[in-house]
C-alpha cells in the first residue's frame, strides 16, 4: 500500500483510510419526529449537529482522530450487543435525514443531507451486507492505533500520557471482543494482517511508548501507565497468538462476490455502473498506462525492454535515508504547486517526514494528519523501511527510487492527501470536514500524480515520468485485482503476478499488494476516483477557459471537504450532470 489519510480512512484508508472505524458505544436512542417537524432549515442544522455528537460519541476514536479530545482514552465497544444497536441506530437516523424536505433546505443543508445519508449507507453495508466486523481483522485496525496519543503534540506530555493509559486500559477487553468476534476458519492473508498489526502493536508498546513519555515527571502517572501499559502488551501478545493459531486451519476464502463487490461501490462510494464496464475502463488505463510507459522508456532506455527500462530507473536510489530524501521533495513539491498556480494552499500547516511504526509496516508510505478540530498541528509522513526478515535483495528493492519517491511525495503531501486536507478541515459544513470518502481521498492523491506532470514537474524528463507511471500502474492493477480477487475468481498468487508483470513491482511490494487486495476490496478506489476526477475535471472546465481554469477547479472541487465524488460532480456540474463514468 503507498498511502492512507491516517487521519481519517483508517488507516484510512483508512481510512482507507482505509477500513471502517465503527463503534457502538450507548447513546440515547432519537426521539419521534414526524417529518413535517423536520423540514426547515433551523431544524435540519440542530439534527446534523445532533447527528454528529451521537457519531462522535457512538465512535470515539473517530472523534479523537479529528481533534474532539474529551473521548480521549476511549476504545468502541465491539460487543455483539453493541453492534446489533449500533445498526439499529443507523436505520433509524437514515429515515430522520431522508424525512427533511430538500425544497425547503438551503443548498448547503441539502448537500449535507445527502451527505449523511450516504455516510449511514457506507457504513449499513460493512455492517449489514458486508459483516466485516465479523470476517476481517483489518476492520479493528484505524481504533487500535494509539498514534494520536504518542506523535500528535495537541496537548503536553503529561495530558497525553493519561489520555494513551486509558487507552491502554481498554485495550484487554478490546482485544478478547476482537477474538470472540471474527469468525474462523479466516483467510490466510487475513489472518497474516491480524497477526501483523497485533505482534506490531505488542512491540510498539513496549519498545518504543515507555521512551515517549519518559519525560513526564510524576511518579504517579508513570505508575498507572506502567501497569496499564504492561495489561495491553499481554492482551496484544495474547491477540497475536491466538492469530498465530489460525495459520493451520486458514483458508483462502476471501472473495466478496460479484453482487457484494457492486453494492460496496454503491452504497460507499454512490458509483452505480455495471461490472463489465467497471472492468474495461480498468483495463483501458492500464493500456493506456503502459503505452505512455513505452514511449518514456523509448526516451530513456532506447532498445531496452520495459522491464530493463524501469529497473534502471529504479535502481536510481536516493541518496542517504528515503526519510530523509522525502524531506527534502516536500520544499520543491510545494514551490511548483504556488508558482505554477494549481492549486490554493490555505493555511501554514507543515507535514514532517518520519518513519512507520513498526504496526504500520504492512504500509510503505502513508500521512497521518490532524482533524478538524485542532489548529495549527503538524502532519506526519511516514515511510516504511524494508521488513528485515526479507532477503538483502528484497530489502534493497523495496527502497523506492528517486523518481518513484518523487510521486508517493506528491500523492501524499504537496498537493495530494496534506493539502487536500488543508481544505477539507477549513469546508464550511463541518459533516463535509468529518465524513471522508475513500474514492474521494484516494482519488484526489493520485489524480496529483499525472496532474502534476502533466503540468510540468520534471519538465519533460523521461525517468521522471516513468516514477509517475510506475505510479499510475500500481493504482490500474490494484484497480483490476480487486475486481478480479472479489468476482472473478483469482488467485493471490495470480494478482502478485500481475502486479510483478503489469505494474513492475519487485518481489516484495508485489506480495503486499496482492494481499491487501482481499482485504481492503475498496483498493480500486485510487484508480477509480482518479478517473472520476479527469472526466469531471474536463467537463467542467471546457466552458470556463479549458487548462487555464484547472485551479479554479479545485479549489471548489476541494471546498466539500472528501464526499462521495457522484454527490460534489451534481454540485458542481448539476443535478442533470451524467454518469461519473
Amino acid at each position: 500500500m503507498r498511502s492512507i489519510a491516517g487521519s481519517r480512512i483508517g488507516a484510512a484508508l483508512c481510512t482507507a483510510f482505509v477500513f471502517l472505524v465503527a463503534g457502538c458505544q450507548t447513546a440515547p436512542k432519537p426521539a419521534a419526529v414526524a417529518p413535517e417537524a423536520m423540514s426547515s432549515a433551523q431544524d435540519w442544522d440542530r439534527y446534523s449537529a445532533d447527528f454528529l455528537e451521537w457519531y462522535f460519541t457512538a465512535h470515539p476514536t473517530t472523534a479523537v482522530w479529528a481533534g474532539r479530545h474529551e473521548f480521549d482514552g476511549q476504545l468502541p465497544d465491539w460487543s455483539e450487543a453493541g453492534f446489533r444497536s449500533l445498526i439499529e441506530r443507523l436505520h433509524a437516523e437514515r429515515n430522520r435525514a431522508q424525512g427533511f424536505l430538500p425544497e425547503r433546505l438551503e443548498p448547503r443543508q441539502r448537500f449535507e443531507r445527502q451527505l449523511v445519508m450516504a455516510k449511514i449507507d457506507a457504513e449499513l453495508f460493512w455492517l449489514e451486507s458486508a459483516q466485516w466486523q465479523f470476517r476481517s481483522p483489518a476492520f479493528y485496525g484505524g481504533a487500535l492505533d494509539p498514534n494520536v496519543y504518542v506523535a500528535r503534540e495537541y496537548a503536553p506530555l503529561g495530558r497525553r500520557l493519561q489520555a494513551y493509559t486509558a487507552y491502554a486500559r481498554a485495550v484487554p477487553a478490546a482485544t478478547q471482543q476482537i477474538r470472540r468476534n471474527l469468525r474462523t476458519p479466516m483467510p490466510r492473508t487475513f489472518v497474516q494482517i491480524g497477526h501483523i498489526r497485533a505482534a506490531g502493536l505488542a512491540r510498539f508498546y513496549e519498545q518504543e511508548v515507555p521512551g515517549i513519555f519518559s519525560a513526564v515527571d510524576d511518579a504517579g502517572l508513570q505508575q498507572e501507565f506502567r501497569l496499564a501499559n504492561a495489561g495491553a502488551i499481554k492482551a496484544m501478545r495474547e491477540l497475536d497468538a491466538w492469530f498465530t493459531r489460525q495459520e493451520g486451519g486458514a483458508t483462502e476464502e476471501f472473495a466478496l462476490g460479484a453482487q457484494k463487490f457492486e453494492e460496496m461501490l454503491r452504497a460507499t462510494e454512490g458509483v452505480d455502473v455495471p461490472l463489465a464496464r467497471l472492468k474495461r475502463i480498468g483495463e483501458e488505463d492500464l493500456d493506456r498506462n503502459l503505452k505512455a510507459l513505452g514511449n518514456a522508456c523509448a526516451a530513456f532506455d532506447p532498445g531496452g525492454s520495459l522491464q530493463d527500462c524501469v529497473a534502471k530507473v529504479m535502481a536510481d536510489k536516493p541518496g542517504g535515508s528515503v526519510v530523509d530524501a522525502a524531506a527534502r521533495q516536500l520544499d520543491d513539491l510545494k514551490a511548483f504547486v504556488q508558482s505554477r498556480e494549481i492549486v490554493s494552499i490555505p493555511g501554514p500547516e507543515q507535514a514532517r517526514v518520519r518513519e512507520s511504526p513498526p504496526y504500520q509496516r504492512w504500509n510503505a508510505a502513508y500521512i497521518s494528519i490532524p482533524g478538524p478540530y485542532e489548529k495549527n498541528l503538524p502532519s506526519i509522513y511516514y515511510i516504511a523501511p524494508p521488513d528485515p526478515a526479507w532477503s538483502k535483495a528484497d530489502q534493497d528493492a523495496y527502497i523506492p527510487a528517486r523518481a518513484d519517491l518523487l510521486f508517493i511525495s506528491a500523492h501524499e503531501v504537496w498537493p495530494g492527501h496534506f493539502l487536500q486536507y488543508l481544505h477539507s478541515n477549513r469546508a464550511p459544513s463541518r459533516l463535509g470536514q468529518v465524513f471522508i470518502s475513500y474514492a474521494f481521498s484516494e482519488g484526489w492523491a493520485h489524480y496529483c500524480e499525472e496532474m502534476m506532470w502533466e503540468a510540468g514537474l520534471g519538465n519533460g524528463d523521461a525517468e521522471v515520468h516513468i516514477g509517475q507511471l510506475i505510479n499510475a500502474l500500481l493504482r490500474d492493477v490494484r484497480y483490476l485485482s480487486a475486481i478480479g480477487l472479489h468476482t472473478g475468481g483469482m488467485t493471490v498468487t495470480q494478482s502478485e503476478a500481475m502486479f510483478r508483470e503489469s505494474a513492475f513491482q519487485d518481489p516484495a511490494n508485489a506480495r503486499q499488494q496482492a494481499a491487501r487486495g482481499t482485504f481492503d476490496p475498496g483498493y480500486g478506489n485510487y484508480t477509480l476516483g482518479k478517473l472520476m476526477i479527469r472526466r469531471m475535471r474536463e467537463e467542467w472546465t471546457a466552458s470556463r477557459g479549458g487548462r487555464s481554469s484547472w485551479k479554479a477547479f479545485h479549489d471548489e472541487f476541494l471546498s466539500y471537504g472528501a464526499p462521495p465524488i457522484p454527490l460534489v460532480r451534481r454540485a458542481m456540474l448539476g443535478e442533470g450532470a451524467g454518469p461519473p463514468l
